[in-house]
């Protein structure tokens, strides 16, 4: 039986100025009666990413997932609620947005285009001081894009630009990586915005709610990383902040699919099965340890969260060398944080937004109503009268109280959207998880990059330095190619193309003044 066609390679959305990464040259295919073989430990997008690669070109793979299910922290579970429904629970929300190139071209193997990601109409921001944002009638073309929010944003009065300080405003202008690290890696989110004097209300209302989407507090967040992602949205790219969404839940709409593509590619997906240790071979292969055997691989790829990789390693004394040990032992989680998914018999009002970003709310970060856009929360909307919300809390202190938070979350909701408060609960699930993880002020060089001190070892995740402008979901989906692309040279086969948008400042007269400013 031949294996289906490779696909072609991700690719750039609207921006013609999107950088495209060439893999090194090589052969199509594994040539040769045995082809070599990876475990890939880790079946969230990192781990699928690089199993599908690999298996694409002939590699023979095993996908350990310890879970029931793919998908990592987009994974999603069968639940029967109280009225005899069964629905399906997941860890909440997560926005595609236009710039996740590599996310995208993974998901086009098995939805060519993209016909199971449905777009929202706009990203709109609320502050419980009254103050409103939207992302619609923003312009996407930078600098047209930051100054398009400035201007519309309500945030930002006459008064507040004056006071603004621009000189320290201009490492945003040009963001490239390393070097937006070596710049702010040492500085906070929240001091460096409090250094260009941002309007109290937008430092709330806009940026505190996208660095909070890294699950961290500003003020232990890394400055890099939050003006990377102001280079991925604003500056960097004219993708937008508009994002699309799955139609279905999770498994139905993305991972599903996508097991099945895995099987057609011959590639053994063992869910619920654990690694319990990986340990160099002397013949240069690894034995990869689960509760019930020990196999050999001749490669590995590490695609755990950043407490699965330093619960492994730990566990694994002869991998890797000390130093390199030493750093995944200092890996640390961003705080916890609640999802939780409320199933209401009653509507909420029609003209609320699918999505919103909330400040100023106690805990509450942002709103969902499922029914929306999704198609099985729809058709339980349609069924009962009621609605499907779901609300987000990120960053809670290690301490909190889980009853106490999820009853804080639902008094939000009311105060948010009020025609809830006289709505009947039908049931309720919550979502308690802290294995998100943490991009501290400083930390940049104690994260793992995709190659190791190990020959065969590789490292693919949202925590992994990659060296290339991406975040969130797409940098998960780049490191898996990444980590696929450096075994398959080691074999003379050509990987997998990558797109990223821009690295650096779109315009040469800006860079030029963000670097005068800098020096």
């Amino acid at each position: 039986m031949t294996a289906p066609r490779r696909p072609a390679a991700a690719r750039r959305g609207r921006d013609r100025r999107a950088r495209m990464l060439p893999p090194r040259p090589g052969a199509a295919r594994i040539d040769g009666a045995r082809p070599p073989t990876t475990a890939v430990v880790g079946g969230g997008i990192a781990g699928l990413a690089a199993a599908t690669a690999l298996a694409e070109r002939g590699v023979t793979v095993t996908l350990y997932e310890r879970q029931p299910a793919l998908g990592g922290r987009l994974s999603g579970r069968p639940v029967d609620l109280r009225d005899g429904s069964t629905v399906t629970m997941s860890r909440g929300f997560h926005a595609f947005f236009r710039q996740y190139y590599n996310l995208r071209g993974l998901l086009r193997r098995t939805d060519p285009r993209l016909e199971r990601l449905t777009a929202l109409p706009d990203y709109p921001l609320r502050h419980s001081a009254g103050l409103h944002d939207s992302f619609r009638r923003v312009p996407r073309t930078p600098p047209w894009s930051a100054l398009g929010f400035v201007a519309l944003s309500p945030t930002f009065g006459l008064r507040d630009l004056i006071r603004m300080n621009p000189v320290a405003a201009l490492p945003l202008l040009d963001v490239s990586v390393p070097d937006v690290y070596t710049r702010l890696d040492a500085v906070s989110a929240h001091d460096f915005l409090r250094s260009i004097r941002f309007p109290a209300a937008a430092h709330h209302l806009a940026f505190e709610v996208f660095s909070r989407s890294f699950f961290a507090d500003p003020r232990e967040l890394s400055a890099a990383e939050m003006a990377l992602m102001f280079h991925i949205y604003f500056l960097g790219s004219s993708e937008g902040l508009l994002f699309d969404v799955p139609d279905e839940p999770f498994p139905t709409a993305l991972w599903d699919p996508l097991a099945g593509y895995l099987l057609r590619h011959r590639v053994e997906v063992r869910t619920s099965t654990s690694v319990e240790s990986v340990a160099p071979t002397r013949d240069g292969g690894f034995a990869v340890a689960t509760p019930e055997e020990t196999g050999r691989h001749d490669t590995v790829v590490l695609a755990l969260d950043a407490a699965g990789l330093r619960s492994l390693v730990g566990r694994s004394p002869t991998l890797a060398d000390t130093p390199w040990r030493e750093r995944m032992a200092r890996l640390r989680n961003a705080p916890p944080f609640l999802v939780s998914r409320l199933w209401l018999d009653r509507p909420v009002a029609r003209d609320r937004p699918g999505f919103l970003g909330t400040s100023g709310y106690g805990t509450l970060d942002n709103v969902s109503v499922l029914e929306r856009w999704e198609g099985e929360a729809a058709r339980w909307s349609a069924r009962t009268g009621g609605s499907v919300v779901e609300l987000h809390a990120y960053a809670l202190p290690k301490d909190a109280a889980r009853d106490v938070e999820q009853k804080r979350l639902l008094e939000q909701l009311g105060r948010v959207y009020p025609e809830t408060r006289a709505a009947t609960v039908v049931d309720e699930r919550h979502e308690w998880r802290a294995d998100c993880p943490l991009f501290p002020v400083g930390g940049y060089h104690d994260r793992p990059t995709v190659r190791t001190p190990e020959p065969g070892l590789v490292v693919a995740g949202d925590l992994v330095r990659t060296g290339l402008p991406v975040a969130l979901m797409e940098r998960a989906a780049t490191s898996g190619f990444l980590a696929a692309n450096a075994l398959l040279e080691r074999w003379g086969v050509r990987g997998q193309t990558l797109w990223t948008v821009p690295d650096g400042g779109r315009s040469a007269v800006l860079r030029r003044v963000a670097r005068w400013g800098s020096a």
